[in-house]
């Protein structure tokens, strides 16, 4: 009976505890990001660990986000962002022997993210905390778009461009067809300061975004699409009692 009374001492002295804790942290915020984003695409074999294509977009990221703190610094961070980011390759020769004709491939990409995540802040100053977070996002792509570009060089010494666009969600060839969902896990931290935070992460591809996961050299393949990011925000309401 002793025994069940201080269980029972304990456990309201920590409620008691955790209660006078959360009152003094923010309750909830919404608020607008910003930032750089890096989409990358990789394929990789399953008899070996060398990534056998990697495809690096740069590009920004804009979205909403809300805030929660459940208890003592722990909580939620939930939203919705807008990707865009492109880039392109180098010009490369057809023939090692002549510079005409070459070829350069440009992409572009688009894509919504539904992302939740937990997160715990820790109170170094009055206002200021320092951030951790990890959890999912649910990618949906908009458009995924490559142009491969060509320049030939006809006998006068004239140069002709010509391109073939190809959207990789719709795309003919079932090798090079991308699916439109993805599922990522990110970790990250960041710093908020009042109203104004900054947040920087990965995430990490949890399935393969091919629809045929056979392509490569007949073997069973692979890939994930990740991302790097960097975002900086304001919280346009901030609800602290």
């Amino acid at each position: 009976m002793k025994v069940m009374k201080r269980y029972c001492l304990l456990v309201v002295m920590a409620c008691l505890a955790i209660g006078l804790t959360a009152k003094e942290l923010p309750k909830q915020g919404f608020g607008l990001q910003i930032g750089w984003a890096q989409p990358i695409l990789r394929v990789n074999s399953n008899t070996s660990m060398d990534t056998l294509h990697t495809t690096a977009l740069n590009g920004f990221k804009v979205g909403l986000t809300y805030d929660a703190s459940i208890i003592a610094g722990f909580g939620t961070s939930i939203g919705i962002n807008y990707t865009m980011a492109g880039g392109h390759t180098n010009w490369k020769s057809k023939s090692p022997y002549t510079v005409y004709p070459r070829t350069r491939v440009n992409t572009m990409y688009h894509q919504v993210e539904l992302f939740v995540d937990w997160q715990y802040k820790f109170e170094v100053a009055k206002e200021t905390y320092l951030i951790l977070y990890t959890g999912p996002t649910i990618q949906c792509g908009i458009a995924y778009n490559t142009t491969e570009l060509t320049e030939s060089q006809n006998i006068t010494g004239d140069i002709t461009p010509s391109y073939v666009l190809y959207d990789r969600y719709t795309i003919n060839d079932a090798n090079e067809q991308l699916k439109r969902l993805n599922v990522t896990w990110g970790v990250g931290a960041g710093f908020q300061y009042k109203r104004y935070f900054l947040r920087g992460g990965y995430d990490f591809g949890l399935i393969v975004p091919y629809k045929n996961a056979d392509f490569v050299n007949g073997n069973h393949t692979r890939g994930r699409l990740d991302q790097w990011n960097i975002k900086v925000g304001v919280y346009l309401w901030y609800d602290e009692d």
